[in-house]
This record gives structure tokens, sequence and C-alpha cells, in this order.
């Protein structure tokens, strides 16, 4: 017992002169590497931002429960946008997926969005307009158009085939 007080009492008897004799160098050191730190993470925080206003995202991680923005492409240089969203396979016949993913891309939007859902990322499109063999594979297509007064949401027959006009 008396050996540990012993040993207890001599690294404190080393290590208080350090922390009270350090040199202002040393705590300059340490607050320029945590200030570097902090202004990597803000840096990559702004990055991350700039991707979601970017005219075409590939492959970004926006996302929710059961959904993840895969591209959002620029209808020609008019400044509307299509959101392409990958559903996940599992939940591709649960429509609050669907409503979750239109409600955060289309938060901000007051005269224009267009989202459109697939379940299978390789029939994802890459550009805004969509081939015949995409389009059989749609999972949904929600269009907000206030200039051509257009309000809708189609299912695929899969998803709900009582719906009076699924996708055929």
């Amino acid at each position: 017992m008396q050996k540990l007080l012993i040993s207890i009492f001599l690294m404190l008897a080393l290590a208080i002169p350090q922390a009270v004799f350090a040199t202002d160098d040393d705590a300059d050191e340490a607050t320029v590497e945590a200030t570097e730190s902090t202004e990597d993470n803000a840096a990559d925080e702004d990055a991350a931002g700039e991707d979601e206003n970017n005219e075409a995202i590939g492959h970004v991680s926006i996302g929710g429960s059961g959904w993840q923005l895969i591209n959002k492409l620029e209808m020609g240089s008019s400044g509307k946008f299509v959101h392409m969203v990958l559903v996940e396979q599992e939940r591709y016949d649960d429509k609050t997926a669907y409503s979750n993913a239109i409600s955060r891309l289309c938060k901000d939007e007051k005269e224009f969005c267009r989202v459109r859902f697939w379940s299978q990322a390789r029939w994802v499109p890459e550009k805004v307009s969509v081939s015949a063999e995409q389009y059989q594979h749609i999972k949904a297509d929600y269009l907000l158009n206030k200039s051509g007064d257009q309000h809708r949401l189609q299912w695929s027959c899969s998803v709900d085939p009582n719906s009076d006009n699924c996708i055929q």
C-alpha cells in the first residue's frame, strides 16, 4: 500500500510541473491544431451543401427511411429539376417512403417539382429523358407544376393496382 501511495505521489510530482510550466508555444500549437480541424470540418460541410445545388448531382447521399436520391437533373437550363429516387426494393409498396421523399425534396419548391421513383438502381436514368424500358420499371411519378396547373401523383400498377390512373 505504501509503494502505491509513493508511486502516485511521484507521478503527480512529475505531471504537475509539466502542466504548470508548459510554454505558450505548446498552447499555441494545440490551438492551431484545433482551429485547423474545425476549419476542415466546416469546409467539408460547405462542399456537401454545394452538391445539393449543382445542376446534375450523381449518386448523392440525400435520403430517408426507405429511399435515396440518386440524381437531381436540370431540365435544359430552365432551373427546373427532376429528382430520380431509388426506393428500397423491400419497401417499394410502402407509400410512406414515397411521401417522405416528396416532402423532403419538394419542401422549398413552390412552382415546380418532379420526383420519379424506381426500386432497382439499374433502371434509374442518368439524364432527364426516360427510355421506354426505364419507364416500364418506374414505381411512381410525382409532378407539381403551378404554371401548367398540374399537381399529380401516379403509381405503378405494382404499387397500387386499384389506382384509376396507374402507370402501365
